[in-house]
């Protein structure tokens, strides 16, 4: 099973991950990130992979 995390302190919301992967990210009003998966369908992983990697801030990551 794979999870996304995101490191809350270097979280800008700057909306790039939600751009990239929108049924995986989701930004509110309050700038803030939420995260719409419990885990990382495989057929979804390519996606939310772009969408890590689009992250200025490096602040998402996958895990297994």
């Amino acid at each position: 099973m794979s999870r996304i995390l995101v490191d809350r302190d270097l979280c800008e919301a700057n909306q790039a991950c939600m751009r990239a992967a929108p049924e995986a990210f989701r930004v509110d009003e309050e700038d803030r990130l939420h995260i719409l998966l419990d885990e990382v369908d495989p057929a979804l992983r390519p996606k939310v992979e772009r969408a890590v990697r689009a992250c200025p801030r490096r602040a998402l990551a996958i895990v297994d």
